[in-house]
């Protein structure tokens, strides 16, 4: 190798050594961990409310069977969970705070009507004895249990992700490579969505 040759590629190692640990001082490689991390919480909430939408036809099915004429509240039920389910979840929407706001309604939509279904069924005691019912109450108790967990630590991620992404210096790169602040669950729509449906009836 000649000395100019030499000379080329050492200052291009040095250049890419100085490229990555400047890369990695103004927390580019953080905005990597913290992004893949609200990834995954977004991931692990949308995987909880998809488990109470599958839970919902069995559950409509069976409080059909004892109360069919109450078709208005099975049919909003049936609506809000439609809803729900055709609002696109991918990890765009974690950038997008309009879809972020479109899921949060569709999602606050069906814990109300799942919320007046329950309040229904309470007036059957038929219904309310029923093993079906008490299984599938038992397991929406629980995903709704789960998806509070899911929904807090997504905040949580999400809260770190965006200081990351508003303190000086790591702004700076945030600004360079695209980085946005990410949307949460607002203050109007928690309460809707935090709420779980009534779904004990051992009392």
């Amino acid at each position: 190798m000649t000395n100019n040759a030499f000379a080329r590629c050492t200052r291009v190692l040095l250049t890419l050594a100085l490229t990555g640990t400047l890369l990695s001082g103004c927390g580019y490689n953080e905005f990597q961990t913290k992004d893949e991390a609200s990834k995954a919480a977004w991931g692990e909430v949308v995987n909880q409310y998809q488990r109470r939408a599958d839970l919902i036809p069995n559950l409509v099915n069976t409080v059909k069977g004892y109360a069919s004429h109450e078709k208005e509240t099975l049919e909003a039920v049936t609506r809000a969970r439609a809803s729900a389910t055709s609002v696109q979840v991918t990890p765009e929407v974690l950038n997008d705070p309009e879809a972020f706001k479109k899921f949060q309604a569709a999602q606050g939509e069906l814990s109300g009507a799942l919320s007046r279904l329950m309040v229904v069924a309470e007036k059957y005691p038929d219904l309310k004895a029923d093993a079906s019912f008490r299984d599938l109450q038992s397991q929406l108790e629980g995903t709704e249990n789960r998806i509070t967990v899911a929904r807090q630590r997504y905040i949580v991620t999400v809260q770190d992700y965006n200081v990351q992404v508003r303190k000086f210096p790591t702004n700076l790169t945030a600004k360079m490579f695209g980085y946005e602040v990410k949307p949460s669950f607002t203050v109007e729509n928690e309460k809707a969505i935090s709420t779980a449906p009534a779904v004990n009836f051992g009392k």
